[in-house]
């Protein structure tokens, strides 16, 4: 079986992402056959990964997928890069580092399920813990040591301590670590030049950082220079495997799928992408960008979610683009928008300044960023008639838009929350143009 370790911290912020960054390089740089893979709904910090390691990162959701659906997808998704074209030589050791969301412990309520705790229980993953330490010392084996208290089942493989200040304040971090039986395999120094900039749903994407290659190959060498990769790599363990473990893979909308692809429609799930493939869906990529059209032999198009607020503007002149859109409508063709796809098959998206640009027109709502309103949360989607899946399934929702004009429908999706509580019937579908704010994740 294949090793695996998750990053996890006492909080958000505390510093994973640019840690599992700097972990990637720096072992891919070793000539370690190094993937990565994000716990769950996150569609940014994959990209990062991939750009760090030169593999495929996927998304492992523990609230989304069953246990035997993870273990599944986190084998494949090492076992797919090992079969891939990778730089590395047949002997290359294997090597899969997974970044937890949030804090160790926090989930979808009320339970709490889903957290980065509970994947690393499900994956049999050691669990490396990062500890911001910049106004700490003493106190930086609290969060660890209460982890390893509540969650007896999950091995702590050590701490790793950022932003640390002097060294004098490394060795009181380091003493406390040590008195509470923990091991330090690490400590980042505060480096600004390191930061990474973020807008409001995230970090800004991997594809729109102006210097990626030189962030990431600076943050390979920190970690190099300031973490121990040996007992980093010799804490991983082989990944738990069970009879029965298998993916459940949502069906492609379409056997030829036209799949939207730029900085404003970047939020596509890559195991989903690679479902439908191994379903013999074929996937053409396109650019509303670039003002490209659809493909027009496609018997579906995908518009999955991202920053169209960003380029509302492009978006409106991109004439091929809205035109390609209404001709696949026109011909039958699915038209499946998610988030900021449903946004732009809408009448008119306005933006955070107030302007209204024209969208698709296909759908009968116009949303807006002028009226801002955080939606944020899991949900159980049950499918209604015309709707491309039949299936009860799980998604996922995070959105400032709002709906501030709607014509008549038909409803897409009944939902619930995480919690079971039932909430109003979800999207809009105008014969087989159809659309939602939910990130479909699994079948439920």
């Amino acid at each position: 079986m294949l090793p695996t370790l998750l990053l996890a911290a006492p909080a958000s912020g505390s510093g994973k992402t640019l840690l599992t960054l700097g972990l990637l390089r720096a072992f891919r740089d070793r000539g370690l056959h190094v993937v990565g893979a994000k716990s769950g709904p996150d569609y940014i910090d994959p990209r990062f990964h991939q750009a760090a390691c030169g593999r495929a990162s996927s998304n492992l959701d523990a609230w989304a997928m069953a246990e035997g659906e993870l273990r599944a997808r986190a084998q494949g998704a090492l076992g797919g890069a090992l079969g891939g074209a990778g730089g590395d030589g047949p002997s290359a050791r294997p090597l899969l580092i997974v970044e937890g969301a949030m804090g160790a412990l926090d989930g979808a309520p009320p339970e709490g399920k889903g957290s980065a705790a509970d994947l690393a229980a499900a994956l049999g993953a050691p669990v490396v813990m990062v500890v911001d330490a910049g106004r700490m010392a003493g106190s930086a084996a609290l969060a660890p040591a209460g982890l390893r208290a509540l969650r007896p089942e999950i091995e702590i493989a050590g701490v790793i301590l950022n932003r640390i200040g002097s060294p004098r304040h490394e060795a009181a971090a380091r003493r406390a670590l040590e008195g509470a039986g923990l091991a330090c395999l690490g400590a980042m120094p505060r480096q600004e030049a390191l930061a990474l900039p973020s807008r409001h749903l995230g970090l800004v994407q991997a594809q729109e950082h102006p210097q990626l290659e030189a962030f990431v190959a600076a943050a390979g060498a920190a970690a190099a220079a300031h973490l121990d990769l040996d007992a980093i790599a010799q804490a991983a363990r082989p990944l738990r495997a069970e009879p029965g473990d298998a993916a459940a893979r949502l069906a492609p909308p379409g056997q030829r799928v036209a799949v939207a692809r730029d900085a404003a429609f970047a939020f596509a799930y890559p195991h989903l992408m690679a479902d439908w493939r191994a379903q013999g869906a074929e996937l053409v990529p396109f650019s509303p960008l670039a003002d490209e059209a659809p493909d027009a032999a496609a018997d579906a198009v995908y518009l999955p979610g991202g920053y169209p607020e960003l380029h509302a503007g492009r978006l409106a002149g991109a004439s091929a683009f809205l035109g390609g859109l209404r001709a696949a409508a026109a011909r039958g063709a699915t038209v499946y928008g998610e988030c900021g796809g449903f946004m732009a098959l809408g009448e008119a998206l306005v933006d955070a300044d107030g302007a209204a640009h024209p969208m698709a027109g296909l759908l009968p709502v116009t949303t807006s960023f002028a009226v801002r309103k955080m939606t944020l949360g899991y949900r159980r989607l049950a499918p209604r008639a015309g709707a491309p899946w039949a299936g009860a399934l799980n998604g996922h929702e995070f959105h400032y838009a709002t709906i501030v004009e709607e014509g008549p429908a038909e409803r897409l999706f009944d939902a619930t929350d995480a919690a079971g509580k039932a909430l109003a019937p979800m999207g809009l579908r105008v014969g087989r143009v159809m659309g939602s704010y939910a990130h479909v994740i699994a079948p439920g």
